[in-house]
């Protein structure tokens, strides 16, 4: 079975690179955003679709309800797949999170926020895993870390360690994935995020680590976007 992830549409927010990890601002696409939803696919074939998925920002429900033509009363909302916690970077340009990363690497917290940019990659993957458990063809709608994260393991050499900042990902553009492949990839990115060493142990957030396999996955959790490297990808 095939899922297709893509990022929502564009929005304001990213057309200006400033961040947003809070989804309870309604930040919604703009006219750009909109219209890219409405073109016609020819990869997806929409009308076949069993499950739509999406996270809790109100932009990736917006996608997933633009893509279909109408509401969709059954959208599977998962909050695993939610864009990250900026902390109070909230609202303000990526550029300054960019800095404060570069600077602190991806196992810290940024002031104000409840996880890392590595526990929260590794939250998207958990709900990219339990996406699976969901009747296909499948449509996921998340955000640009989780599309560029993907991204950058399908295309990555063998010796490639895990960057901090990851190409752009486009705005409503799926990749369609098989189910197969999907979870050699979700095993591969988290052996990598095993492997790594923080620079800061002690500001984990207190959030678990999960392992996916082909059989199953435990996780659990105490709890607009990335970059290339110039650093200024849209994010929200």
């Amino acid at each position: 079975m095939i899922t297709y992830i893509l990022r929502h549409g564009q929005t304001d927010y990213s057309k200006q690179y400033l961040v947003n990890g809070d989804p309870s601002r309604a930040i919604l696409l703009n006219e750009e955003g909109v219209r890219s939803c409405r073109q016609p696919w020819s990869v997806v074939p929409l009308h076949n679709v069993r499950t739509w998925l999406a996270s809790e920002f109100p932009r990736a429900r917006q996608t997933a309800s633009l893509l279909t033509g109408v509401p969709i009363p059954d959208l599977v909302v998962d909050a695993r797949l939610n864009e990250l916690d900026y902390g109070t970077f909230e609202g303000g340009p990526f550029r300054d999170y960019a800095a404060w990363l570069d600077t602190h690497g991806g196992s810290q917290c940024p002031p104000g926020a409840g996880e890392s940019q590595r526990d929260g990659i590794r939250r998207m993957l958990s709900g990219v895993h339990a996406v699976l458990e969901y009747p296909g063809p499948r449509v996921l709608v998340c955000h640009g870390l989780l599309v560029s994260v993907l991204l950058w393991h399908r295309d990555r050499t063998r010796s490639e360690l895990m960057p901090l900042f990851f190409p752009e990902a486009p705005c409503a553009e799926p990749l369609s994935v098989p189910d197969d492949v999907l979870l050699d990839w979700i095993g591969a990115l988290l052996t990598d995020l095993d492997r790594e060493k923080p620079q800061d142990t002690e500001a984990r957030c207190g959030a678990a680590i999960l392992r996916a396999g082909h059989g199953s996955a435990v996780a659990t959790f105490d709890a607009a976007d990335h970059s290339p490297e110039k650093k200024e990808p849209p994010h929200a």
